[in-house]
């Protein structure tokens, strides 16, 4: 199992058609196997619950019922993402297929919206014309983006692709949406839907699940009442995991990669949020002690006491508050990845950000729950925009240096006789001051006129337009749906080979 001193420094790959895959593809088959095999063996309990039994239950609610069955999973925000994202759906359905496991992919949509907008070089439409669009708490309020706002995603796109000299595969993702305009459904659910109906029409075969619907179930809401019943002692194992990688890292930024929970002798704050269903708003929720354990309280008073109890008992007693009150208590990034990894998955795969934050929630597993945390897997690759691969980059660098030479060399031969003139004469006396100020006149009434300069400088204003075009041609960020249907398939067969080696 890997130690917090030996993660490697993950980095993104810089060449168009790279992947990076931690550790490698035996290693990622074994350690899925024996993920597997300690989970479901364990004798670690959560709110006195069984571990494996709670496993087994998400497991099941997930419409999983073979136990000896592994599965890989990853997860990602309901946004656009890009291709360095998708793989991670290339990776859990290459291992998944040789573990004769399932792979599932967890769309969150409870996280605040990001990444929405469709880009391409040269231009860029919002994906729906929802206007909570930069302002809604998390993506799942959301509306999907209404029939017309469809039509005009399609013309702007479709009136910058007719150049182009490939055919992207966007056409099929907004086919999707328009199949789905006329039903209710959340922008989550949208994207979700279509781009696991562009994974198909690929070959991957993936189970594609919304995260909020898990968040009522009795598994999840066990751990849940768990952790809020004893707060201080999580939020201390928390706080010195965050501390241990900051230390690590060499990270003096308090909120990097995420801020402490606040502890206080009055009160504790919990790694959740605490959505409002009602209004729409989210807050940071803090829990108070009280004789044996915390309450929770609404800004209408109302309470809900958590205290050491039965955890079947104590899920059914949060949920009915839950509903009753019409609020939710959704994951913060490093409690929804210790649910996955702990209570679904038997090998969960991260981009690197998310490996990186992985670090924190291993140290959390392994010194609150008293369980060895089942490794994990990193993957990500680049893909820039297909344009870009026949494209000579300029080197905006290049052209500065050649304008700084070009000026300091405008006098020509002159200036070596001007130098050797103000060297002859006496330091810091008024005919040199003299000389040298000459000198610069000499050079700045030549910079005005002189014919190479002024071309160095249209060479210029070309390079610095060209650097702008060049920004988005090798962005690696741009919606994978951009890239062609053959780009993918050879990406994909990258990752089969490598798993078949």
């Amino acid at each position: 199992m890997q130690s917090a001193l030996s993660y490697p420094d993950w980095k993104a790959p810089a060449e168009d058609g790279k992947t990076l895959i931690w550790p490698d593809n035996a290693a990622i088959l074994s350690q899925t196997r024996e993920n597997l095999k300690r989970l479901s063996t364990t004798e670690v309990r959560i709110g006195g619950l069984p571990l494996n039994e709670l496993r087994r239950l998400q497991r099941a609610a997930l419409g999983h019922a073979d136990d000896a069955q592994p599965i890989v999973a990853t997860g990602h925000q309901t946004e656009l993402i890009h291709a360095g994202v998708w793989v991670k759906h290339v990776l859990i359905n290459a291992a998944a297929k040789l573990l004769n496991g399932r792979a599932i992919q967890f769309a969150v949509d409870t996280d605040g919206p990001k990444h929405l907008t469709l880009r391409w070089p040269g231009g860029g439409v919002a994906i729906t014309d929802d206007p909570q669009i930069t302002s809604a708490a998390w993506c799942g309020q959301l509306n999907a983006p209404s029939a017309a706002h469809i039509v005009r995603v399609a013309d702007c796109f479709m009136d910058a692709a007719h150049q182009w000299d490939f055919q992207p595969l966007v056409p099929a993702i907004i086919a999707s949406l328009r199949a789905g305009a006329d039903e209710s459904r959340t922008l989550s659910e949208a994207l979700m839907q279509a781009n696991h109906d562009l994974d198909l029409s690929l070959g991957l075969e993936t189970l594609a699940k919304l995260v909020s619907p898990m968040l009522v179930e009795e598994p999840y809401l066990a751990f849940v009442h768990h952790l809020m019943s004893d707060a201080r002692t999580f939020a201390g194992v928390y706080n010195s995991a965050l501390a241990d990688y900051r230390r690590l890292h060499k990270t003096k930024s308090p909120s990097r990669p995420m801020p402490d929970l606040f502890v206080s002798e009055g009160s504790v704050e919990a790694p959740f949020w605490l959505d409002n269903l009602t209004d729409g708003t989210r807050s940071r929720p803090s829990v108070f002690p009280v004789d044996d354990g915390f309450v929770l309280e609404l800004l209408d008073e109302q309470e809900f006491f958590f205290r050491a109890a039965d955890g079947f008992e104590a899920a059914s007693k949060l949920g009915e508050w839950l509903r009753a009150t019409k609020h939710r208590l959704s994951p913060r990034a490093l409690t929804l990845t210790t649910f996955l990894r702990m209570l679904v998955a038997d090998n969960f795969v991260h981009g690197i950000g998310g490996g990186r934050y992985d670090q924190v929630s291993d140290d959390i597993m392994r010194n609150y729950f008293k369980i060895e945390p089942p490794a994990f897997s990193v993957t990500t690759a680049t893909l820039f925009f297909p344009g870009a691969i026949t494209r000579q980059r300029v080197c905006l660098p290049c052209v500065l240096q050649e304008g700084h030479r070009l000026r300091h060399a405008v006098l020509g031969e002159r200036k070596k006789a001007m130098i050797a003139q103000i060297n002859s004469l006496p330091r810091n006396s008024i005919k040199r001051q003299a000389a040298f100020a000459t000198m610069h006149r000499e050079r700045k009434a030549r910079l005005v006129n002189d014919p190479r300069i002024i071309q160095w400088e249209k060479r210029f204003v070309e390079a610095q337009a060209r650097d702008h075009e060049d920004q988005m041609f090798f962005d690696r960020e741009l919606f994978f749906a951009v890239q062609s249907r053959q780009r993918l398939i050879d990406m994909m067969e990258r990752y089969d080979a490598a798993f078949r080696e």
